[in-house]
């Protein structure tokens, strides 16, 4: 349950703060990786799947939107904006990643 909170986490606080270069993401990663590792078994890399999670599902929505777009502003400018859009969610999925796993860390188990 606690990957589930994580993920969800990290993706809300993408669609929140995940704007801010470099930093949203990583703060989003950081929040959603604690979560997803406090009270779960199985070290930093429960925070680093709940980070890698919701930047993925963002990446996946704005994938999406940029495909959309191809209809709208034609198939070449629109391949353009797509993979500029994907290529943004990846960098946003990427940098959470690694904001999950620090936050993994910081939320170890406290013995």
């Amino acid at each position: 349950m606690s990957y589930a909170k994580g993920v969800l986490v990290t993706f809300i606080l993408l669609l929140l703060i995940g704007w801010i270069p470099v930093v949203g993401p990583i703060i989003a990663g950081f929040i959603g990786g604690y979560i997803a590792r406090k009270g779960a078994v199985g070290g930093a890399l429960v925070g680093f799947v709940g980070g890698l999670l919701g930047g993925i599902i963002w990446t996946i929505i704005l994938s999406l939107l940029g495909t959309a777009s191809l209809g709208i502003i034609g198939t070449l400018i629109g391949l353009a904006v797509g993979g500029m859009i994907t290529l943004m969610g990846v960098m946003k999925a990427i940098t959470a990643a690694i904001g999950g796993l620090i936050g993994g860390l910081i939320a170890g188990k406290k013995e």
